[in-house]
Parts: structure tokens; sequence; C-alpha cells
């Protein structure tokens, strides 16, 4: 393997060095990781059945969950295989083009995930403020180019941090201290100026991240207040419970994101933060099946109509 193209500072391929300082334990680290990763596939690849299969959930509060069942699923397959690989068999090169892709889709699906959580908490606005109109207003239609909408938003603000990486000279070396290919993590080892890089990349986490979580607060804001409004506290608690699920996932995803890049290495040991950004990636596709399993009663009678189905089916033969 050559480390430079030609005489460009291009290098050919980088070499993700896992976590170091814990070189010794990756193989026991990959075992949470993998099994976090197992319960993340079945479980969100079962959501969906469910959705798709049941009538009762052919909602659109039910369609943004499959949406974001869907994004979790290519969220967290972005990097965890690679990183497992990395764990298990200390397979650490990573094609230049290869590592560029993934760096690209990891800040996508991110991306991604960030706004289907903003639509959900905009279809909670709508159940709870608009219930007559619910249907009518949330129609197929404006779902599918509302989610349309949310992947091409972080399409396009993604593109330009790839091609700022990609133009990059590397001379320091090819070795990036992580799991996974993340924009800064790869700018950082470039003997560039990466400032540009730097700002880019606040002015992406602005736009999603700040613009959507903007969308949430205006919209359980006047959740609350609609709520509030109601005379029958039966109401007022039952109006209140369809949201309970969603707030759940809000915590799940914007806490670890949080932590992640609020501390970003700096103040705390560089494999802790390794650790961290990797549950970052693993914790809402891990999490988001089971919360919306236990919390929302029409998930769980249809998981139970799917298995006394089964059941009843086993007992024909």
């Amino acid at each position: 393997m050559s480390f430079l193209n030609g005489t460009s500072l291009t290098p050919a391929s980088f070499i993700l060095n896992g976590i170091p300082g814990l070189e010794d334990v990756h193989l026991w680290i990959s075992f949470p990781l993998c099994t976090m990763y197992s319960i993340a596939i079945t479980g969100n690849f079962g959501l969906m059945y469910l959705i798709y299969c049941d009538e009762a959930l052919h909602r659109p509060m039910y369609v943004f969950l499959a949406l974001l069942s869907f994004t979790d699923v290519l969220m967290c397959t972005s990097t965890l295989p690679n990183t497992l690989f990395i764990l298990w068999f200390n397979l650490k090169e990573i094609d230049f083009k290869a590592c560029l892709a993934q760096m690209f889709f990891v800040h996508t699906f991110t991306g991604m995930e960030s706004g289907v959580l903003m639509l959900m908490a905009l279809d909670r606005y709508v159940a709870v403020c608009f219930p007559l109109r619910y249907a009518t207003i949330l129609t197929n239609s404006v779902i599918a180019k509302a989610g349309f909408l949310t992947f091409l938003r972080g399409v396009m603000l993604v593109i330009p941090s790839t091609f700022l990486t990609k133009r990059l000279p590397y001379c320091k070396g090819n070795v990036i201290p992580h799991t996974y290919c993340d924009h800064m993590s790869v700018a950082k080892i470039s003997c560039g100026n990466v400032r540009v890089n730097a700002i880019y990349g606040l002015i992406v986490a602005l736009l999603i991240g700040g613009f959507d979580i903007l969308c949430i607060t205006i919209s359980y804001t006047m959740i609350l207040r609609a709520v509030v409004s109601l005379s029958s506290a039966d109401a007022r608690q039952k109006a209140f419970s369809t949201c309970t699920a969603h707030i759940c996932a809000i915590v799940i995803t914007y806490v670890p994101a949080f932590f992640t890049h609020r501390f970003g290495g700096h103040t705390i040991p560089p494999h802790i933060h390794i650790i961290m950004a990797n549950l970052y990636l693993l914790m809402p596709p891990t999490m988001n099946p089971i919360v919306y399993g236990v919390k929302t009663r029409q998930v769980r009678e249809s998981v139970i109509r799917f298995f006394l189905k089964g059941k009843d089916n086993s007992h024909t033969f």
C-alpha cells in the first residue's frame, strides 16, 4: 500500500485506529456494541414489518415511526459493521474514497434522524391541536414530501463538508484515532487549515440540530397550551400520553449528541469520547423500538395480535 497517491498529498487509504488506549479490551468492548446492534436491527425491522402489515397502524404517526426506524437502521449500519471488523479482526485500513463515503452517510443519516424527530413533533402538534383535521392535513402525499425534503436537506448540507475534507492535504500521516470516519476526526489529521471545515460543521449543526430543536420546542409549547386548556383531567392525560414515547425518543437522541459534541475530546480522555460517539449512533436505534413498544398501546396490541396469530396458525397444523 502506498501512503500517497502519486505526488499529491491525498492518501490512498486511512487507518482507523479503533479505541486508542483500550486495544487490549477491544474484543470485550465489541460484545455490548454487537448486542446493541443486533437489538437495533431486529427491533427496527420488526417495527417496520408490524406497521406495514397491521392496518390499525396505517396512520401518520406510525408512518413517521416507520421512517424513523428505517433511518435508525441506516444510521447504525453506516458505522457498526466496520467498527466490529476493527475490534474483532484488527482490519483497520479503509480506502480514502470509502472513508469520505462513510463520513457522508454518517452525517446525512444523523441529520435525517433529527429531521424525522422534528416531523414527529409536528405530527403530535397537529394530532393534539387539530384532531378533527388530522387525517386531512397529514395525507400520505404530505408525509412523503416531508420525508423527502428532510432527506434532501441532509444531503445538500453534508455534501460541501465532504468536498471540504477531500481538498485538504494530508501530510501528517493517515492514522485516524477513531472507529469510523467522522468529519472533524478526518480533518484534524490534515496539515492544512481546517478552520473552514470547523466553521461549516458548526453552521450545519445549527441549521439541522438547532432548527429541529427549535421546531420541537415550539410544537410542544403549543401542545402543552392545548392540553392545559382541556377541561377534563382524563382528556388531558390521554392527549399528553400520545406524546410520551416521542419525548423519550427525543431525550435518547439529543442527550448523547449533546455530550458527544459538547465535550468532543477536549475535556475527557479520547477513548471515552470515541465510546460516546459510538453510543451516540447506537443508542437511538437500540432504544426507540423498545420505547415505542412499551409506551405506545397500539404497538403493544399489534405485537400481541402478531404472536397470537402465529400461535393460532401453528395450532392448525
